[in-house]
């Protein structure tokens, strides 16, 4: 069973220092991971400019060697160029997936390269074909499988999902996505979260009611789920110490 961390790095701010928020970031990346089993790193979540996953990846390596690590890499905002230097730069450092994804729009008003995540994994495994790099899209908490065609045309090694908020969802996917690995992506339910999950559609209090039997059953099924909680972090590190 893989319980993955979803680990969003430090916003790059004007009046804060990277350096020290880096370190605070490692900190807590080395204590959550006592309490896990691999971390995932995401690229600049809402379109926010954030520390690279790559440069916090390349630390989490040297401190913590046998922790696995996959990445978010946005395509909206990269050049075909820009793309193979970050899956190259990924495999020197040990990376051991990355999840293509479009990302949301950027904040400083970046112009869209026009790059679409299924046609870029097709790509990267036509010219880094042995790479030993897993390459992961992402799809719905409840998609319609008859219109994922090229996702699933690319060969991805699997699908991380949108949030899910049943074990009916988890169910759903696993069952017809039959042959690729699914990794649901689970809200650690918080009052410190609710922003998070009001922006889900997610009605918390029913929810958090039955989020402990959903963790539960969705490693279940999958064997693989990514646990985000962007608002409590101490609440999450104490829930997963319990469990």
């Amino acid at each position: 069973m893989t319980i993955r961390y979803e680990a969003n790095p430090p916003k790059i701010l004007p009046d804060v220092d990277t350096a020290e928020s880096i370190a605070k970031f490692i900190k807590k990346i080395k204590s959550i991971s006592e309490n896990c089993n691999a971390i995932h790193i995401t690229e600049n979540v809402l379109g926010y400019q954030r520390v690279s996953p790559v440069k916090v990846g390349k630390i989490i390596r040297k401190e913590i060697p046998d922790m696995p690590i996959t990445v978010s890499m946005r395509v909206r905002d990269k050049s075909e160029n820009e793309i193979l230097e970050f899956v190259d730069n990924c495999i020197t450092i040990g990376i051991s997936g990355i999840l293509v994804l479009m990302g949301d729009p950027s904040k400083n008003g970046k112009q869209d390269s026009g790059q679409k995540p299924s046609t870029v994994v097709k790509k990267i495994k036509e010219q880094r074909p042995d790479s030993k790099i897993d390459l992961y899209l992402s799809i719905s908490n409840k998609p319609n499988f008859s219109k994922i065609g090229k996702k699933l045309e690319a060969s991805p090694k699997g699908f991380m999902t949108q949030v899910v908020q049943s074990i009916e969802q988890v169910q759903n996917l696993a069952d017809n996505l039959n042959g690729f690995p699914v990794i649901p992506i689970i809200l650690f339910p918080s009052e410190k979260n609710e922003k998070s999950a009001n922006f889900l559609n997610l009605e918390l209090s029913s929810y958090s009611k039955g989020f402990e039997e959903l963790f539960n059953q969705a490693q279940k099924i999958t064997g693989d789920i990514l646990i985000t909680s962007p608002n409590d972090f101490n609440g999450l590190n104490e829930f997963l110490e319990n469990h």
